[in-house]
């Protein structure tokens, strides 16, 4: 399994990572961090599988992929 996380107040809300999933599984939330950006966030988490395009293209670095073990 798959596990994405956001450092929510790293990120600026630029949505490069909603672009780049090529499963087109990261959506904005309706939350905002304190810097006042929106949050991204996986939809079907269980459907990610863990190619890592969202964290290689985020500018902030505010986006950490973790597999667990089986994948």
């Amino acid at each position: 399994m798959t596990r994405i996380t956001f450092h929510e107040e790293l990120c600026k809300g630029c949505q490069l990572c909603i672009s780049v999933c090529p499963k087109k599984l990261i959506k904005l939330s309706e939350r905002l961090n304190k810097k006042g950006y929106l949050i991204p966030v996986v939809q079907e988490p269980e459907k990610c599988t863990g190619c890592a395009v969202c964290a290689r293209m985020c500018p902030d670095v505010a986006i950490k992929i973790e597999k667990s073990e089986g994948n």
